[in-house]
């Protein structure tokens, strides 16, 4: 017999197989030898009361073992290897790894094109910003095998879900060797120590179907055939043809010159920007499980999430990491960018997150509609200021919370876990007044719904404006090509139309069934 139940319990049954299997003997009043297996289906904390409580889903297998795991569905990725039908993806992220994957799938076979290394050689080249202060413009915390997500904590919790099947993206994670944690919990997350294994098995199930996979190789043109794409042009003066799915991330700002030098339509996209703020993780723990004592025991390390709006434009806690540590983010010379990442353990001693402030195209000075990348100036403007702050270095400028609220000098720092190293300066004052201003209301707001989440034992460490793309490339909203250039499709973040690890994976899937469709289901 099988039985599906939901219940409600303490962490203890939650976290504890031995005790969760007793509670479901005694909630389906069967002896303990007749239970075979349980296995949980969805799991969700529900820490709104002074008792922490676990939301679960459950299957209990009675007198009977399963015959197979009831998570998971693997999908069959056929050979593409002497296929005719092809496409081209530039970039390796999660909107040009799934793209690729859902071509194979149609029979289809991808040339997957990356500026940056392989998965394993970008992990040196990562490591050695925080040790020399130097960053290799196509191998960093952006770029690479894997894009910005693959070093920046794996989290896949979306709200997109009208987009397409997020079970889908999480089984095929799930399917390269993530644990089966991802589709179980309510706020899935894979960890920056476990992720760079599964996108090397994705690479290795495009490479075993038949794909093409090239490393760098920067992208620098497209090659037009009158008002069509037909192909692309890299910077070693390799050439590939095919229709192409442009997956480039967020930071591709030489993409976005490139599209306006070649007249292909491009719009300027609000953004959010701020800072990271880390705080003791046992500080939030506290707060968030609402006990003197913290998580305990059984208890996974406490998230936070806040939104409010101050002054007409949104202030809100952004890529949250729990246990997890600051990291710099910059892909470029004069550049200073912070970011976040988490273990799967979420295990180190603090918490840290974005904290930032909606910025719109028209609130930026000389904005015109014409002025397509005036954000992404902005941007550029901001991270050259914070690196000329930090002495031209990657050594971040930081300010404790409450003096930047109250507008004071730090006298000096707690530990963070920023690798580079961090000093006091007066973010209150190089930050612009729109963004400073809002930031400091917005932390007042924060820390009265949160008693203990405003204080001096928090630092802000500035400055974070990679969180989103500042460019949109239009598309048609059905068959999700260019609205002018046939032949081409602008994916994932680096478009506009995505917001983490798993819009962007919808989106190119979206984006492979359009080309499909357009080029070779006629």
């Amino acid at each position: 017999m099988v039985s599906e139940l939901q219940i409600r319990v303490v962490p203890r049954i939650a976290y504890d197989m031995d005790n969760l299997r007793d509670y479901v003997c005694t909630e389906l009043n069967v002896a303990a030898n007749r239970l075979e297996d349980v296995v949980i289906l969805k799991r969700s904390i529900d820490a709104r009361q002074r008792i922490v409580m676990v939301n679960l889903k459950v299957v209990a297998y009675i007198d009977e073992k399963p015959e197979s795991s009831p998570l998971g569905n693997p999908i069959d990725y056929k050979s593409v290897l002497d296929v005719s039908r092809k496409a081209i993806v530039v970039g390796m992220g999660p909107g040009g790894l799934f793209a690729a994957l859902k071509l194979i799938e149609a029979g289809v076979k991808p040339i997957v094109i990356e500026r940056g290394k392989d998965v394993e050689s970008r992990s040196v080249d990562i490591a050695a910003i925080s040790r020399t202060g130097k960053v290799d413009a196509d191998s960093n915390y952006s770029f690479g095998e894997g894009g910005a997500g693959a070093y920046s904590d794996g989290k896949l919790y979306t709200r997109s879900k009208k987009r397409g099947s997020v079970e889908r993206i999480l089984n095929i994670f799930h399917q390269h060797g993530a644990s089966s944690d991802i589709l179980v919990d309510a706020h899935p997350h894979i960890g920056s120590d476990k992720l760079p294994r599964v996108i090397k098995n994705m690479r290795e199930t495009i490479l075993r179907c038949g794909g093409e996979v090239h490393f760098c190789k920067r992208v620098d043109k497209l090659l037009m055939d009158g008002n069509r794409v037909a192909g692309v042009g890299c910077s070693d003066g390799s050439t590939f043809s095919g229709p192409v799915i442009l997956a480039t991330g967020h930071s591709a700002r030489d993409v976005y010159e490139m599209l306006k030098e070649q007249d292909v339509k491009i719009e300027a996209k609000g953004i959010a920007v701020g800072v990271r703020l880390e705080h003791p993780q046992e500080l939030i723990d506290r707060i968030q499980y609402h006990s003197k004592e913290g998580r305990g025991e059984y208890l996974p390390a406490a998230e936070y999430s806040f939104v409010t709006q101050i002054d007409g434009r949104g202030v809100y806690s952004f890529c949250m990491c729990p246990g997890g540590v600051v990291v710099p983010a910059a892909s470029g010379d004069n550049q200073l960018v912070v970011n976040g990442m988490s273990s799967s353990g979420r295990n180190s001693k603090w918490a840290n997150s974005g904290m930032v402030v909606e910025v719109r195209p028209e609130d930026l000075k000389g904005y015109s509609p014409d002025d397509e990348l005036r954000v992404m100036r902005f941007q550029q403007e901001l991270e050259s200021i914070c690196f000329k702050q930090a002495g031209s270095s990657q050594r971040a400028g930081a300010q404790r919370m409450i003096d930047f609220v109250e507008g004071r000098a730090s006298r000096d720092l707690p530990l963070s876990s920023y690798a580079p190293g961090i000093q006091p300066s007066r973010l209150d004052k190089w930050l612009p007044s729109f963004i400073g201003n809002r930031l400091r209301k917005g932390f007042k707001v924060f820390g009265h719904s949160a008693n203990g989440f405003l204080t001096n034992d928090a630092i802000v460490i500035g400055v974070e404006t990679r969180t989103s793309s500042p460019v949109r490339i239009p598309r048609d909203s059905v068959e999700m090509r260019h609205v002018v250039v046939e032949g081409l499709y602008p994916c994932g973040e680096g478009a506009g139309y995505a917001g983490g690890i798993v819009s962007a994976a919808i989106d190119g899937e979206r984006c492979a069934d359009a080309l499909v469709s357009a080029y070779y289901e006629k």
